[in-house]
């Protein structure tokens, strides 16, 4: 039996909402029972694209997440629903039923990624199905899936080695949105916005001038890695964690090298870092 689920690389995202809008085109107004009621007009959003701003002007970042549920293997909509209302299928699809579900709003409140919605007209809970009625159908990809430009979103079968998504969980490394919640989530991710730092080096005796090919070294938390500036002095590092403490050299022949120690309380811009002549 087939272990589906979807893989969603980060980088690759560019907040373009097509998964989104393929979503509400498929949903909205169109019920699939067993499978789902139909999608009301506003309040719910079975795909989530969240934007997450970081750092600061003049280095500012944008990243987008897209956020369907999770499918969870230690499902908390299961838990606390009653009478089997959420049930996993074989293929690994957590399904709310629509009939067994009426008035069961505590299956909203129970989900820790708030992607379960009540739909106040017809009293029941609703989320992402996987598109479990079109894949039953002999299809091969959900919607939000299927209608992805830039490849950002993959689906298949983990089980099936000569799949796609298999192939890539096994080449990098996928993590859970949330693993703190320890639910298990299917859906996995790659390139999950991190803290990153960054600055411009500059010569003192020669601020007219950039500063390129400066060897940059980080340190701290595990880390050690390097880098060197652009052709306009600049550098960074990606992907630290909130709260390490970290160490910034620099060092450029004829020059005095300079160390920096900090905490990434946030995403830090050092701005222009001087070098003076030896």
């Amino acid at each position: 039996m087939a272990r589906y689920s979807i893989l969603i690389d980060i980088a690759k995202c560019n907040g373009c909402y097509n998964c989104f809008l393929a979503c509400r085109d498929e949903y909205y107004g169109n019920d699939y029972l067993p499978y789902s009621a139909a999608q009301p007009l506003n309040g719910q959003f079975w795909m989530q694209v969240k934007e997450i701003e970081r750092g600061v002007y003049p280095k500012p970042k944008v990243s987008y997440i897209p956020t369907p549920c999770m499918h969870c293997e230690t499902a908390p909509c299961m838990i606390a629903a009653q009478d089997g209302a959420v049930y996993r299928r074989d293929d690994g699809i957590v399904m709310i039923d629509p009939q067994k579900a009426h008035g069961q709003k505590g299956i909203v409140n129970a989900c820790p990624y708030r992607v379960i919605y009540w739909n106040e007209d017809t009293q029941i809970p609703q989320k992402c199905t996987m598109c479990a009625h079109r894949l039953d159908e002999g299809e091969t990809l959900p919607r939000c899936v299927e209608s992805c430009p830039t490849g950002a979103l993959v689906f298949g079968d983990l089980d099936d080695p000569q799949s796609e998504i298999a192939r890539l969980s096994a080449q990098v490394q996928t993590e859970s949105l949330h693993p703190e919640f320890k639910t298990g989530a299917s859906v996995q991710y790659v390139g999950i916005p991190r803290r990153f730092v960054t600055g411009e080096i500059v010569f003192s005796d020669n601020e007219s001038e950039c500063a390129p090919n400066v060897k940059v070294k980080l340190t701290g938390e595990g880390q050690d890695r390097e880098t060197v500036t652009d052709i306009f002095g600049d550098f960074e590092f990606e992907g630290l964690d909130k709260n390490g403490t970290y160490v910034v050299s620099v060092e450029a022949d004829g020059y005095e090298p300079v160390e920096i120690e900090f905490t990434m309380l946030s995403d830090i811009n050092f701005g222009e870092i001087e070098l003076d002549p030896k």
